[in-house]
């Protein structure tokens, strides 16, 4: 399913993989299946309502149609669109990184195939909002991006990640999440737009800074050293 095998499991069997899965993340947070397990057993309902809203959105409703891929063979044109685009920022991010946008996990616990588009969907746009939202990958960047997804899916994973993560944060890391990324992620998830309904290889031609003025992103607050 989206890259991999569709695995059926009970209610009971969803469970024990979401228990293991939460369990395992806590313990090694670099493991993104188990990240993507514990998204998919416990996000099913989620999931369905980002599809409904989907639906309703003229350019939501064109992603579900074309479902494009955030995959190298489809968004490799980024790397070549001039500088002030949203396009090379985000060919900028991965560079710099030397991430992939080939090493995402594949679907594997939904029940449906368009169930499994929207979650595969919603894990292959997260470099793009790392981008728009200016958000570093470190603990306290990835912990703010998390908030931000939950206000836009209500995900029990985000909840449980952020949690997680913050347990995780020095004193000092602590303080200036509560004080300057947690208000600022929560605000900023609720006031900009729908995202998931956003055709972004669509706007990669386009400046960045006219993109987050359209869908009501504001970056990250600049954190003095």
């Amino acid at each position: 399913m989206i890259g991999g095998a569709r695995i059926y499991l009970n209610r009971w069997q969803q469970a024990a993989v979401a228990v293991g899965s939460a369990v395992g993340a806590l313990l090694d947070p670099r493991r993104a299946d188990l990240i993507a397990a514990l998204g998919e057993t416990t996000g099913k309902p989620a999931f369905e309502r980002v599809l409904e809203r989907m639906k309703r959105s003229p350019e939501g409703k064109e992603v579900l149609l074309e479902r494009p891929r955030v995959v190298s063979s489809q968004v490799s044109h980024a790397w070549d669109l001039p500088d002030n685009t949203f396009g090379a920022a985000y060919a900028r991010f991965m560079g710099s990184r030397n991430f992939s946008p080939d090493d995402r996990p594949p679907v594997r616990f939904m029940d449906t195939d368009e169930l499994a588009y929207v979650a595969m969907r919603a894990r292959e746009v997260h470099d793009f909002w790392h981008t728009l939202f200016g958000l570093p990958t470190n603990l306290l960047g990835e912990s703010a991006l998390k908030i931000i997804e939950f206000e836009q899916m209500y995900l029990p994973m985000c909840f449980l990640s952020v949690v997680g993560g913050t347990t995780r944060f020095s004193e000092k890391q602590r303080a200036v999440f509560f004080r300057h990324y947690f208000p600022w992620a929560v605000q900023s998830g609720r006031q900009c737009t729908d995202l998931m309904c956003v055709y972004y290889e669509r706007h990669f031609h386009e400046d960045l800074e006219e993109v987050r003025r359209r869908w009501g992103i504001v970056p990250a607050p600049a954190i003095a050293k």
